[in-house]
């Protein structure tokens, strides 16, 4: 063997990972960020409404995300047990149509409490202190964005299925074309176009729900008619309980939604409290916050194909595969993160501009807070994501218990009180509650990154 061939030998394996994880992961990505397109062409429509009617969206729209978040981490089991599963025996069928089944289930267990929550928004919103006429402008919106949890939710169960097959292209453009219809509904139903009433902020509600329905029946035809998914019948016999297997999701999920929940909320927590100190302040944040989501989810769709990758490798009892499958995701993930970070350090103002006019009253004083605020969001942007690649990594090892641990404790015990000492106790006001929210994630990346370095002295790379 020549001195050469040795290191391509040990080469090899980590660029056939490295191809996988970029095959896999960029429709997931693309897939992130045009669900995210759809609730920033949302926030760009209000701006257009005015400064009220965005910061009116921003607290409906926090109020919202506090429960939808809930909701797709525990949809967020399929992918997991499915791929898991797929370790063990590539050729399960009955397994995987039970397990997406169960996800149904769960959803439709879901939602019913969650409908009651959000039908108080306005109520909810002025126990929080907030706006009186901001609140109720907030939940004239609420009340038609909840109807799109379930369809949602359902689509988030068929996306998890199409994922861990690893042919996550049909979800993509199931959501480009929804991406396309809610930005034509909502200027049909905001703005009163092309015959439609004028509904202002409960017209956006009304297409994002829309536009949920359309993912959910288009994904769904998708996987009825496709040769590649149609012999799983993931729509027979859906009444038939499997309860070992509708338990074990639950135990897979809800710690990975409350540990979702513990970062999201937060953040809509930041919200709120910028609504306490002012309205041009809330609607910076929601620009901010906008433009900082929809970097987060590159790194999300990396680390979403992590899981597949990690737990066919976890599946197979394959300890090298799982390494190789961390070790790619995380430095796609930080090193994308790197370069976001850079853009949002030397060119705020250009991030900013697309989701005002700036002829409207205030919109100018909103604008200069809005490039203020991603001077910080640019320092947390590698921090973000390290912790979302890395719990993605022990979601795939079947790790999710104490993961939610470290994310309550760095964003609850942590995070959410120096937030609010340095933003109501100092003079940073609201830079002082991004500084508060920087510090959160940073601390929860180390704990999640430290747990992977772990595993195998923690035990968790076991055969299943």
């Amino acid at each position: 063997m020549s001195d050469l061939a040795l290191p391509l030998r040990q080469t090899a394996p980590w660029l056939t990972e490295a191809r996988a994880m970029l095959a896999l992961s960029w429709p997931l990505v693309l897939t992130n960020v045009a669900q995210n397109a759809m609730t920033a062409t949302d926030v760009m429509m209000m701006g257009h409404l005015g400064p009220d009617a965005l910061a009116a969206g921003a607290l409906g729209s926090n109020l919202y995300m506090a429960v939808l978040i809930f909701g797709i981490g525990v949809m967020a089991a399929v992918p997991p047990m499915i791929s898991i599963e797929l370790g063990r025996n590539r050729h399960a069928v009955r397994e995987l149509r039970r397990t997406v089944r169960q996800g149904f289930w769960a959803a439709v267990t879901l939602v019913g409490p969650m409908w009651l929550f959000l039908w108080q928004a306005e109520a909810i919103l002025r126990a929080m202190g907030q706006d009186a006429a901001l609140a109720k402008a907030a939940a004239s919106y609420v009340r038609t964005l909840q109807w799109g949890l379930l369809p949602f939710f359902l689509f988030l169960v068929l996306r998890g299925f199409v994922a861990s097959l690893q042919r996550p292209f049909a979800a993509f453009v199931v959501v480009l074309l929804a991406v396309g219809f809610n930005a034509l509904a909502n200027w049909c139903l905001m703005f009163g176009r092309l015959g439609f009433p004028a509904l202002g902020l409960p017209g956006s509600g009304l297409a994002t729900t829309l536009s949920s329905a359309l993912m959910m029946l288009g994904l769904g035809l998708v996987v009825s008619v496709d040769r590649r998914f149609r012999r799983y019948r993931l729509f027979g016999r859906f009444w038939v309980a499997d309860w070992p297997r509708f338990w074990a999701f639950w135990r897979m999920g809800l710690p990975i939604g409350t540990t979702l929940a513990f970062e999201v909320v937060i953040f809509n927590g930041a919200a709120f409290l910028m609504g306490l100190i002012g309205p041009a302040s809330l609607a910076a944040h929601a620009i901010a916050i906008q433009i900082a989501s929809l970097t987060f989810m590159v790194p999300m769709g990396i680390g979403q194909a992590a899981t597949v990758r990690v737990g066919r490798a976890f599946g197979a009892g394959d300890r090298d595969g799982v390494s190789r499958a961390g070790t790619t995701a995380l430095a796609l993930g930080i090193g994308f993160m790197a370069l976001t970070a850079l853009v949002m350090l030397f060119a705020p103002q250009w991030l900013v501009v697309p989701f005002l006019d700036i002829e409207k009253p205030g919109a100018a004083e909103v604008a200069a807070l809005a490039a203020s605020f991603l001077l910080y969001a640019a320092i947390f942007q590698i921090a973000d994501g390290a912790q979302v690649v890395g719990s993605c990594l022990l979601r795939g090892l079947g790790d999710t218990r104490v993961p939610m641990l470290f994310a309550g404790l760095g964003y609850w015990a942590i995070g959410l009180p120096l937030s609010v000492a340095l933003g109501f106790f100092t003079p940073l006001a609201g830079i002082g509650i991004w500084i508060g929210l920087a510090i959160a994630l940073a601390i929860v990346a180390v704990l999640m990154l430290g747990r992977w370095r772990a595993r195998d002295r923690l035990g968790l790379v076991t055969t299943p």
